[in-house]
């Protein structure tokens, strides 16, 4: 194991916050560490924490060319464009950090400043140049550099060591063990013997008939789905039932079981369970308020004190295919940029005839990344 002098160097001044002996040390070694990602990394960082705002742009922009979706050099970018007072910059680089890192404080920190001081006016006044440091990428540790054969042999002793620490702990019960599912309570939603003998009615006209079999195999394989916080999934096979000859004993489980799931978000959002709007469109009672996220464009936006409508066109976010127009509303004002694609998290809802889709907002991701 070795440690390159020079960044680790760098990087202990900077901590010391002598940043002008940092940055002079890296100056002189410009030519030596062309085209290294760590080396703008920490020459943009320590540009940052020093005042020389246009010098850290720069490097944070050549390290970003080496590392596209490196979290800390977003960030940097992102409070650049913050301190311009250019927010919607700013937002959107905060939100790929989120997307790329959910657990990190610094851009949940930074969102929340965003929507507390929204005019200008009061984010100006707000950014001193300590509140606006506590938004800054940590200046990173001393820079180590391992050849192959140390690294190899660390992790198998790192690894090994791991693993029995960690065994040792599960079976003692001080560690939870993590293979195990954190499962949602759900006594209350299990069927009853009576509910099981009787799951289905004879006459009557629907839309699906269901077998005794099926209509219970149905309702618990969408209860497994809800106990695994696959909610979306879930309402699909609930729906189903709804629109069938289901008992009204079973409809009521599944209402029941309908009005305790959750609405996601982006960040907690399972994508691997979303549903493509031409899937919706061949069958959509059984996707009745079922939650996706869906990519396009908006046009004819309409937005009030009390609501935001747009109409949606479902696919088009790269100019070349258009899947459908679904009108969005969401029950607040909300900032759209007609130029640019977006993603949006809704509800889907029907009209009377139960044929025409709408999307009711939840949440709306927009982004230069989704441009590329």
């Amino acid at each position: 194991m070795t440690i390159d002098p020079i960044l680790n160097k760098a990087a202990i001044l900077a901590k010391r916050r002598n940043f002008e002996g940092a940055l002079k040390i890296l100056k002189d070694e410009e030519d030596r560490y062309y085209g290294s990602f760590k080396y703008y990394f920490l020459y943009g960082v320590i540009c940052l924490y020093s005042g020389s705002y246009a010098e850290a742009h720069e490097n944070f922009n050549l390290a970003r060319k080496l590392k596209m979706k490196d979290p800390s050099t977003m960030l940097g970018l992102a409070v650049l464009y913050l301190k311009r007072l250019n927010t919607g910059q700013a937002v959107d680089y905060y939100l790929d950090v989120q997307e790329m890192d959910p657990k990190n404080k610094i851009a949940k920190k930074a969102l929340d400043i965003i929507r507390k001081h929204s005019d200008s006016e009061a984010l100006s006044d707000w950014m001193t140049p300590q509140q606006l440091e506590k938004l800054f990428p940590p200046i990173p540790a001393p820079m180590i550099v391992f050849d192959s054969r140390t690294i190899l042999k660390s992790l198998m002793i790192l690894t090994a060591a791991f693993f029995i620490v960690c065994g040792i702990l599960i079976l003692t019960n001080t560690l939870p063990n993590p293979f195990a599912r954190d499962k949602r309570p759900h006594e209350e939603f299990i069927l009853s013997a009576v509910e099981r003998n009787d799951p289905v009615e004879i006459s009557g006209f629907y839309r699906y008939i269901l077998t005794r079999d099926q209509a219970i195999s149905l309702y618990d394989r969408a209860l497994s789905l809800f106990i695994d916080h696959r909610d979306e999934a879930a309402k699909v096979n609930l729906n189903r039932i709804l629109e069938s000859n289901a008992s009204e004993g079973l409809k009521n489980r599944a209402r029941l079981l309908l009005d305790n799931m959750e609405i996601p978000g982006f960040d907690n959002f399972r994508r691997s369970d979303n549903t493509s709007f031409s899937t919706v469109k061949n069958e959509p009672v059984i996707y009745r308020n079922v939650n996706v996220i869906w990519s396009g464009m908006a046009t004819n936006v309409e937005v009030t004190n009390e609501y935001t409508r747009f109409d949606f066109l479902v696919g088009y976010d790269t100019r070349r295919v258009l899947e459908g127009i679904v009108s969005v509303i969401f029950y607040s004002p909300v900032s759209i940029n007609i130029e640019r694609p977006l993603e949006v998290l809704g509800k889907i809802v029907l009209d009377a005839s139960n044929t025409d889709i709408l999307l009711e907002g939840i949440a709306i991701h927009q982004s230069g990344r989704l441009e590329n």
